[in-house]
C-alpha cells in the first residue's frame, strides 16, 4: 500500500469503507478474502482514515451474517472498532450512470456515497466474466435482485464502475482460487498481495498472474474504453514494497467452467421460461435446490476436504485454525 501511494488515494481524515469478499457462507480459503490480508489494510489506515467501515451484501444464495462470522471478520471489528454494514439492509439512493451501455440507473447503498471505497478481493477465476477482481468485487454492493443482470454482467460492470469506481485496491492473492469459481473452485497458495489506485490495472496483473491473457476480459475492456483504469499492459507498471521494478510472477491457473447451478441458470437464462423462473416462486425453488447441491459439493464431495487441506497445508492456515467448526459449515 506504501509502494502504491495509498495516501494520494485516500485523503487523509476520509471515511473509509472496507469492501472484502465474502461472496460465500460456506468456508473455504481463496472464496473469500483473508482476514489477515483485511488487518493489514485496517492497520494502515487506522490513524489516517477517520472512520472505518467493512462492508458486503447478502445474495440470493449466501447469508453475508453468516460468511462474516465465518472468515473472522466479525473478530477484526471488534478489535480496531470497525463499523460492520449489511449492504442489503442499508438504506440505497438512485444515482444516474453517465452513457450507459446497460443500465440508465444503478441503486446505491447510501453509505458508499459518501465514504472513499477500498476494494479487497481475492484472486480469483469466474466462470461467467474469466476473472473476478477489483472491479467485480463491487458486483456484491448492488441489490440482491443482481442476479438478474448476469446475461449483461460485462456491460453492467463498467455502469457500476463509472459510478462507484474503487479509490484504492487491495488485492488479496496469497490464498486465490482457480477452477470453477467464485465459489466452488480449489485453493492455490501463490503468496502475493497486490495494491493500486487503478481497479482496471490490478485486475490486469492479476490475469496476467493466473496465466489468463489468452482470454479477452470484457468488463474490463469496457472500463477502460470508458476512462476508468488502465487494461493496456504497456501502460502499467509493477513494482515491489522497494518502488524497484517487479517480474510478474507466472502461474497457470486452471479456467472456470460453469458448474450445476451456473449452468442451470445460464440455460434457463436463455429460454422462453426466465421470466417465470427468475420474477417468481420458481426463484425460490431453484434457490433451494442450488443451496442442496453446494451442499453436498462442500460436504460430500470436495469442499470441505480442500477447506481442510487449505488450513492445515497452507502458511496462512493459522489465521482460520481458530474458528469453530460450526464456523467453518
Amino acid at each position: 500500500m506504501e509502494a502504491a501511494d495509498f495516501r494520494s488515494a485516500i485523503p487523509e481524515g476520509s471515511v473509509v469503507a472496507l469492501k472484502p469478499n465474502l461472496g460465500w457462507d460456506l468456508f473455504l480459503p481463496g472464496a473469500v478474502t483473508s482476514p489477515l490480508v483485511v488487518e493489514g489494510v485496517i492497520q494502515t489506515l487506522l490513524g489516517h482514515a477517520s472512520k472505518i467501515y467493512m462492508v458486503e451484501a447478502d445474495q440470493v444464495l449466501v447469508k453475508v451474517e453468516t460468511a462474516w462470522k465465518q472468515t473472522g471478520m466479525d473478530r477484526l471489528c471488534e478489535k480496531y472498532g470497525v463499523e460492520w454494514v449489511n449492504l442489503s439492509r442499508a438504506p440505497f439512493v438512485k444515482v444516474a450512470v453517465p452513457d450507459p451501455l446497460e443500465v440508465s440507473e444503478i441503486d446505491l447503498p447510501e453509505i458508499l456515497t459518501r465514504s472513499v471505497l477500498v476494494t479487497i478481493p481475492v484472486m480469483k477465476t469466474h466462470a461467467k466474466t474469466v476473472l473476478t477482481g477489483a472491479i467485480k468485487n463491487q458486483w456484491g454492493c448492488l441489490p440482491t435482485f443482481r442476479h438478474n443482470y448476469h446475461p449483461v454482467v460485462n456491460e453492467v460492470l463498467r455502469d457500476l464502475a463509472s459510478v462507484l469506481r474503487p479509490a484504492f485496491a487491495v488485492m488479496d492473492a496469497t490464498v486465490a482460487l482457480e477452477g470453477n469459481g467464485p465459489k466452488s473452485g480449489r485453493p492455490r497458495v501463490c503468496n502475493l498481495v497486490l495494491a493500486s489506485s487503478d481497479p482496471v490495472a490490478t485486475d490486469t496483473i492479476s490475469g496476467e498472474i493466473m496465466g489468463l491473457t489468452r482470454f479477452r476480459v470484457p468488463h474490463l475492456e469496457n472500463c477502460e474504453a470508458a476512462g476508468i483504469g488502465n487494461h493496456d499492459r504497456s501502460k502499467i507498471d509493477v513494482v515491489g514494497p522497494d518502488g524497484a521494478e517487479r517480474k510478474v510472477p507466472a502461474f497457470v491457473f486452471a479456467t472456470a467452467n460453469h458448474n450445476a447451478v451456473s449452468w442451470v441458470e445460464t440455460v434457463l437464462r436463455k429460454s422462453f421460461v426466465r421470466r417465470v423462473v427468475f420474477d417468481g416462486f420458481v426463484l425460490k425453488v431453484m434457490c433451494f435446490g442450488a443451496r442442496i447441491w453446494y451442499w453436498i459439493w462442500y460436504h460430500l464431495v470436495r469442499g470441505a476436504r480442500l477447506r481442510d487441506k487449505a488450513i492445515e497445508e497452507s502458511p496462512y492456515g493459522s489465521q482460520w485454525k481458530q474458528l469453530s467448526p460450526s464456523d467453518k459449515g
